[in-house]
């Protein structure tokens, strides 16, 4: 990596100083070139054109300094016209800078070093001019001088470059400091939104369980008790025959025990799971489907199969829960055009199956999680099927779930049935 493409070089720098160090020249070359005319239009004519092509091939075109290719060639270009310039004049030599500010500032690594030595091979030469190379030690003088300015602005484009790769390493640390903050948060926000889930999760149990030992106090006693008063009353009845003054109150008692019985029942009924007080399972999910689809414009078709089985309400209760959550997430996510929810009572077991033929996703991205980036679209960020998951294995069920992208998903949760003359 070299300097960053959104590193604009400074606008004095390479658009100001190279013109001002070239009119300099011009000013003065007339004094050091002599009378020689000839010569000296010459020299002004290399300068033109120098001013030339830098004014065409950078001043002018503001959007080629980040195009490596092209800058490459202007910097070889600008560098042939230095070394004739150098060649005919060594007073050319102070134009040698205008080389190096733009090797620096607009050339890639390695390409900036190999315009670096170039430049100093100039200005070397330049610097030399006046050492004679007719014996070994004016050759060894010149050779030095030229090796000196290689090795001295070579050494700081090397130290330039290190101290790219540094701001880069650095830019590199913050960037991967801020996308960990970024799933850092993500995280976090995961995390609380998933504690919301099991609070409300841990309620509704909280809710269900009252309930349930309600039904059950309800059910054991007062429904026990009364019926324990209906039958002997009944008992009474048959045994000796109801005195004509006692008929009246005596009905009255076994029909406010019957009515008390029935009020009973209906508590116990009413502290079932909504919407199973009146209906079954499989007449539940067909209301909810039914909602569904009239709220999202899309038929759910609902299908029974086997023979009715008893389960308990916390079964129920989880089954049609989590139907309701899988209609949810299609509706969410899925975009799709077909929806079907199967209930199959099997031998040992209920089966619940939501199948979509939307676009699905990935479950073992979902299982494994976000590694460098948002978490994948996966039916409700993952708290959903999690809740699910949670809610019908406590019941000692399972819950599977197929999906690939672009084929759909299929949710299966399957819960046991209770052993044949149980009643739930």
């Amino acid at each position: 990596m070299g300097r960053k493409i959104s590193q604009q070089p400074p606008f004095l720098l390479v658009n100001v100083v190279p013109y001002i160090l070239l009119a300099l020249l011009v000013v003065i070359l007339p004094a050091v070139a002599g009378p020689a005319g000839g010569s000296l239009l010459i020299d002004l004519g290399l300068c033109a054109l120098a001013a030339g092509w830098m004014l065409v091939m950078f001043t002018l075109r503001p959007g080629w300094w980040d195009r490596p290719r092209i800058m490459g060639v202007f910097v070889a270009g600008l560098i042939a016209i230095t070394a004739v310039l150098v060649a005919r004049q060594p007073l050319f030599g102070l134009f040698t800078p205008a080389a190096y500010i733009y090797s620096f500032t607009v050339l890639r690594w390695p390409w900036r070093l190999l315009g670096v030595a170039a430049a100093a091979v100039l200005a070397g030469t330049a610097q030399a001019s006046s050492v004679p190379t007719t014996d070994a030690l004016g050759l060894t003088l010149h050779v030095t001088i030229v090796a000196f300015n290689i090795a001295m602005m070579c050494g700081c484009a090397w130290v330039l470059r290190l101290a790219e790769r540094e701001e880069d390493r650095r830019e590199q640390t913050l960037a991967e400091l801020s996308r960990t903050n970024r799933l850092l948060e993500a995280s976090i926000a995961e995390n609380a939104g998933l504690h919301a889930q099991l609070l409300a999760q841990a309620r509704e149990a909280g809710v269900l369980d009252e309930r349930r030992r309600m039904a059950r106090e309800i059910h054991d006693t007062l429904a026990q008790g009364l019926t324990g008063i209906i039958a002997q009353l009944q008992a009474a009845e048959q045994m000796h025959e109801v005195p004509a003054p006692w008929r009246r109150p005596f009905d009255a008692v076994k029909n406010l025990a019957r009515e008390s019985l029935a009020e009973a029942r209906r508590s116990v009924d009413a502290l079932r799971p909504e919407p199973l007080r009146t209906a079954r399972l499989s007449q539940a999910l067909a209301g909810v489907a039914d909602r569904w689809s009239k709220l999202h414009g899309l038929a759910v078709q609902v299908t029974t199969t086997g023979t009715v089985r008893p389960m308990t309400p916390e079964a129920e209760f989880a089954l049609l829960r989590t139907a309701q959550e899988a209609l949810a997430n299609v509706a969410k996510h899925a975009h799709a055009t077909r929806v079907g929810v199967t209930l199959s009572y099997l031998a040992h077991e209920v089966a619940l199956d939501v199948r979509d033929d939307g676009k699905g996703f990935d479950p073992a991205a979902l299982e494994a999680g976000p590694a460098d980036g948002p978490p994948p679209p996966d039916r409700g960020g993952g708290f959903g099927l999690a809740i699910m998951r949670q809610r019908v294995e406590g019941l000692s069920g399972t819950l599977q779930i197929e999906s690939e992208p672009g084929a759909g998903t299929g949710i299966s949760a399957r819960i046991p049935t209770l052993p044949s003359g149980s009643h739930a």
